[in-house]
């Protein structure tokens, strides 16, 4: 493989800091949204974010990922519908009373409009393999795909944008109604859009810094 030298731009240490200091203060202000505005936004911005989460690092650089972006209200619907049975299914029998006490403080159920009223969906695949004459392996594919989500969700907070990281359990139907190939599984479901006018969201704490980071 050819190589070529990496042109690094130095940057002075208090520089740097201004710079991971106002990252923070802008990260800081995201949060997940489960109630959407149906306000247009437009598909530039979104696949502009996208091209953000391709350049994400990767095991082999397999780049091991394919992000569907749904705007057709019929698909939206279907999507719902069948997201909806999985989580009537989930609440009633699958999820142990402790998961369900833990979810308690999101005032969550069963019923997920959001996946309607948001303008777009973005559905992250993970290739477990690649696809093509020959199946060829992927390496890290979760790590890999969950950096890319990482990227995504900060591009799109960036950009002004709400998300939420939708998980339904078992996400089989999006490959389903998306008709994707057998390599490709469902990672993780994402509305995007602006937030309601009077979205609520809950007043939840974070770990402090001394129960997260050990410098030794």
């Amino acid at each position: 493989m050819s190589m070529k030298k990496f042109l690094y731009k130095k940057i002075a240490q208090e520089e740097m800091l201004n710079r991971v200091t106002a990252h923070y203060d802008a990260m800081l202000s995201r949060r997940s949204i489960r109630e959407f505005s149906n306000k247009p936004i437009s598909i530039e911005i979104i696949t502009q974010a996208i091209k953000v989460a391709c350049g994400a690092p990767s095991g082999a650089n397999k780049q091991p990922w394919t992000f569907i972006v749904v705007k057709d209200e019929k698909l939206k619907k279907k999507i719902r519908q069948s997201a909806e049975k999985e989580e009537k299914e989930f609440y009633a029998h699958r999820a142990s009373q402790e998961w369900l006490d833990d979810l308690n403080q999101f005032n969550t159920d069963w019923q997920k409009p959001f996946l309607e009223k948001a303008p777009y969906l973005i559905v992250v695949f993970k290739q477990v393999f690649e696809d093509g004459e020959k199946r060829k392996k992927n390496y890290y594919v979760n790590e890999s795909v969950g950096i890319a989500t990482g990227f995504l969700l900060t591009a799109l907070h960036y950009a002004g944008l709400a998300t939420l990281t939708h998980t339904p359990s078992p996400m089989g139907f999006l490959e389903k109604i998306l008709k994707r190939p057998k390599n490709e599984k469902a990672y993780v479901l994402i509305p995007v859009g602006c937030p309601a006018e009077n979205a609520m969201i809950p007043n939840l704490k974070k770990k402090s810094y001394s129960e997260t980071i050990v410098i030794k």
